[in-house]
């Protein structure tokens, strides 16, 4: 019988999450691949087309939950597989800090893109 060889808590939440992450990551790809292959080629894309559609709520908040969900996605299946490497003791609570910093940047940075593209100016001082 085949050994089990995973980082990840047999039915625990990070298990359901990185689960579900991937296929919000999937339907929301699928829906840009159709956007901007199917009703909008890639070559009629502009910068105002782009501005125009981050300005609709739907597809704003659409972006965000997409930031939101990539960056966990990601950032959990980097851990996992450093874990499933062997990695232990201070160097994984390193680990951890530092993956977690970098997701809290990107989301960041990430929001005050979308911000701009939306022109919503919420957070001026950064």
């Amino acid at each position: 019988m085949a050994e089990r060889y995973s980082s990840f808590t047999e039915g625990g939440r990070l298990w359901l999450w990185q689960r579900i992450t991937a296929a919000f990551l999937i339907v929301v790809l699928a829906f840009h691949f159709f956007l901007l292959h199917f009703v909008h080629h890639a070559d009629e894309v502009t910068f105002g087309m782009s501005a125009g559609r981050m300005q609709q709520w739907s597809y704003y908040s659409l972006m965000i939950l997409f930031l939101v969900t990539a960056t966990f996605h990601g950032v959990n299946g980097v851990y996992n597989a450093l874990i499933n490497a062997g990695l232990t003791g201070v160097k994984r609570r390193v680990v951890q800090v530092v993956l977690g910093g970098a997701s809290l940047l990107l989301l960041v940075q990430g929001v005050r893109t979308a911000n701009a593209w939306a022109g919503i100016d919420l957070l001026p001082i950064l």
